[in-house]
């Protein structure tokens, strides 16, 4: 047997294409947001720290309109491959732009709320529709 893990091997083209073959939709997607991540120059939201000022970048899985405290939220998932986090623009009952399955950067500091992390008010830009 070979001392060198299967995964610390070089992989050849074949491998990556029965890897590929083998692998989930959500697998392949996680992967493709994770690579996108490393491009944009983001920090990995799975590496986020509570109070760290970061920008990260990923894909809105849900929005909801949820009030806090009687005020209007609205509330997004964004998932970027490594983990989730909840952006949370609070006073807004809604934004052009803002659904499901779109892409996004945003920016800000990161708090803790009920063991989610979660970007409150993020300076943010839409990623456009589509492949780049």
């Amino acid at each position: 047997m070979s001392a060198v893990p299967r995964s610390e091997k070089p992989a050849g083209r074949f491998r990556r294409m029965l890897d590929r073959l083998s692998s989930s939709q959500e697998d392949l997607e996680s992967e493709e947001l994770r690579e996108d991540s490393e491009t944009a120059g983001c920090t990995r939201i799975g590496d986020c720290q509570d109070r760290q000022i970061v920008t990260v970048t990923g894909t809105l899985r849900t929005v909801t309109l949820r009030p806090r405290a009687g005020v209007p939220a609205l509330e997004a998932e964004l998932f970027d491959g490594s983990a989730a986090l909840d952006v949370v623009w609070l006073g807004r009952r809604s934004i052009v732009g803002i659904e499901p399955g779109r892409r996004l950067i945003a920016s800000g500091r990161i708090s803790m709320s009920r063991g989610r992390r979660v970007l409150f008010n993020p300076k943010y830009e839409l990623r456009p529709l589509g492949r780049e």
